[in-house]
C-alpha cells in the first residue's frame, strides 16, 4: 500500500524558548522568513505526501492560521500590485490537504503518534518532528519510504553523532544489510551516557511506521518522565517479524536541528547561508562581524 500520509506532532509547550513561546507556538518561530513548521511540511510534499495530520494543542491556533486562508492580506496585496508576496501567502495556504487533532494531555510523542490511529487506519505513514529541518536538496524521507516499500518494514532515520552527544539522542542497536545506507535495528536505547551506547548511530526525528505500531502503543506503558515513549513501541517492533521488523536509514546530509536556543540560531544561519539569493552577502557580513568579536 503506497504512503500518502505524513502526521506532524506540534503539541510541545515549547519551554526551553520562553518567553517567546508564551504567546506563540515554537513551531512558528522563524528560520530566515518562514515558520519552522512551514519546511517540515515542505519535506512531506517534496516525498509525495500531501495528506498531512498535525498533532496540536493549546495556543496553536497560529499553526492553522499558517496554512488557512488570509483573505484581508490577499485582498491589500492584491489591491496594491504585490504579485510576490501574495503568491508566497497563497503557496502556504495551497501547500498540502491539512488536518488538525489535539492531544488534550502531554503525555509524550508516543502519544501523539496514537492520537493519529483515526486518521492514519491501517495504513503506513510518516511522521517527521518539528525540531529537525532536512536540507530540501537532499534525500532522506524519499529513501525511507523506498526502504520500507522494499521491505514492509517500520523504517527510522539515523544520523551518526560524536559519542559525547549520545545522551541527547535515541541511540541504536543495529545489524548491517547489503545496502550501505540501511540497517537493521535489533534495539534501541534512550539518552545513554556515551559509556553505555551500544553505537554512535542518533535517532532523528523522522519515521515511517507501519500500523502495527498502534496496537502497540495501546499497550505500552508510561515510561521516563510518565511519558508513552514511541521508543519504548519501537523496541517492541523491532523484536518481532510479524511487522517487518525495524529498519534504519543512515543519513549524512545537511540536517539542522532547531530544538533548543543555540541550535536554533544555527540552524537560521546555516539556511541562510545555504539560499541564492542572500547567502553571498550574508556570510560575507558574517566573516568581517566574526573578526570584531
Amino acid at each position: 500500500m503506497p504512503i500518502t500520509k505524513a502526521v506532524i506532532p506540534a503539541a510541545g509547550l515549547g519551554t526551553r524558548f520562553l518567553p517567546a513561546t508564551k504567546a506563540m507556538p515554537k513551531e512558528m518561530l522563524p528560520v530566515v522568513d518562514k515558520p519552522a513548521i512551514q519546511y517540515v511540511v515542505e519535506e512531506a510534499v517534496q516525498a509525495g505526501l500531501h495528506d498531512v495530520l498535525m498533532i496540536t494543542g493549546r495556543n496553536k491556533n497560529a499553526l492553522e492560521n499558517h496554512f488557512d486562508r488570509a483573505t484581508e492580506v490577499e485582498a491589500l496585496l492584491e489591491k496594491k500590485g504585490d504579485k510576490r508576496r501574495l503568491q508566497e501567502i497563497l503557496y502556504s495556504t495551497h501547500l498540502a490537504n491539512m488536518h488538525y487533532v489535539r492531544q488534550l494531555d502531554p503525555l509524550g510523542l508516543g502519544h501523539a503518534v496514537l492520537r493519529s490511529k483515526m486518521h492514519v487506519g491501517m495504513e503506513p505513514f510518516a511522521v517527521l518532528l518539528g525540531d529537525d529541518l532536512i536540507d530540501h536538496r537532499d534525500i532522506l524521507l524519499e529513501r525511507m519510504i523506498e526502504v520500507h516499500d522494499q521491505r514492509q518494514c517500520s523504517v527510522v532515520a539515523l544520523m551518526e553523532v560524536d559519542p559525547s552527544h549520545t545522551h541527547l539522542y535515541g541511540i541504536a542497536t543495529v545489524e548491517p544489510t547489503d545496502e550501505d545506507d540501511v540497517v537493521r535495528i535489533t534495539g534501541l536505547v534512550e539518552k545513554p551516557q556515551p559509556e553505555d551506547a551500544p553505537s554512535r548511530l542518533a535517532v532523528i526525528g523522522r519515521y515511517v511506521l507501519q500500523p502495527e505500531v498502534f496496537p502497540v502503543l495501546e499497550a505500552t506503558q508510561p515510561g521516563s518522565g510518565g511519558e508513552i515513549q514511541l521508543t519504548d513501541a519501537l523496541n517492541t517492533l523491532a523484536g518481532s517479524d510479524a511487522s517487518g521488523g525495524v529498519f534504519g536509514v543512515v543519513f549524512t546530509g545537511r540536517r539542522y536541528d532547531t530544538g533548543d536556543r543555540l541550535d536554533y540560531l544555527k540552524a537560521i544561519v546555516q539556511v541562510a547561508a545555504s539560499r541564492d539569493d542572500l547567502g553571498p552577502d550574508f556570510v560575507s557580513w558574517l566573516k568581517s562581524f566574526s573578526s570584531t568579536v
